[in-house]
């Protein structure tokens, strides 16, 4: 019986591997912009409840926080989706999901809040890859190449 090693470079050289490496990518940001697309517009449809979470953890300038928090996650994950400055904006949430599990997540005897804590940083590392791999071939940034 011989068996083939399953490995990278196997995979790499299958013609199936230029349409995983195609749309792979594309559905990983199409899944990561979900969480922060549904985020922000929760925001808008409750404003006074956000900017008083806000306000609840002391952070200053609520309303002004609320509004950049809806901005970064409707835009950011727009961007995210259509691949277009995938790098930079993979970035921006990186840092944007790391600030919401320090600031609203660090209640860490809370159950809830370690689950959500981690939820955040599991997202960071998500955006970490798409930071290191780009957008892929199915984005602006693919086009642009």
């Amino acid at each position: 019986m011989n068996a083939q090693v399953f490995s990278a470079t196997n995979v790499a050289s299958s013609p199936a591997s230029g349409a995983l490496s195609s749309v792979v990518p594309a559905i990983g940001r199409v899944l990561i912009s979900t969480l922060f697309l549904l985020a922000g517009f929760s925001k808008i449809a409750a404003p006074a409840m956000t900017i008083g979470y806000i306000q609840s953890v002391g952070l200053p300038l609520p309303a002004v926080a609320f509004a950049l928090a809806a901005f970064t996650e409707i835009v950011g994950g727009i961007l995210l989706v259509l691949g277009y400055r995938t790098r930079i904006v993979a970035g921006v949430l990186f840092v944007f999901s790391l600030a919401t599990a320090a600031f609203f997540h660090n209640h860490l005897a809370d159950q809830n809040q370690f689950i959500h804590f981690f939820k955040n940083v599991a997202i960071a590392g998500g955006l970490l890859n798409v930071m290191a791999f780009g957008g892929g071939r199915l984005s602006l940034d693919g086009r642009r190449a």
